[in-house]
């Protein structure tokens, strides 16, 4: 899969990809109260580049220039942007 074929909703399959841009992650409150840490950044293959969010564990784990599989994403919107995290099922992982 690359990202120019991502549309918003569930991703099934896999995504490589480069990081180019992460922010240090950072704590978070959800609609629920509880506090996560987020960690955001860019994510370029030789199709496009999308924005990514990093949730906890994963939020600390990768730098610019690492290069990483997304399996079965979340694809979302943020202020008119996509963006890809492992939603509730996905994982993310250096190649």
């Amino acid at each position: 899969m690359k990202i120019s074929e991502l549309k918003i909703g569930a991703m099934t399959g896999e995504l490589k990809g480069e990081i180019i841009d992460m922010e240090s992650p950072r704590d978070v409150m959800n609609k629920y109260g509880q506090k996560m840490t987020v960690a955001s950044g860019t994510l370029k293959d030789d199709s496009g580049e999308i924005k990514i969010s990093l949730w906890n564990d994963d939020a600390g784990k990768f730098s610019i220039g690492d290069k990483v599989i997304f399996n079965n994403g979340w694809i979302s919107e943020f202020k008119g942007t996509k963006q890809l995290s492992t939603g509730k099922n996905g994982k993310i992982e250096k190649q």
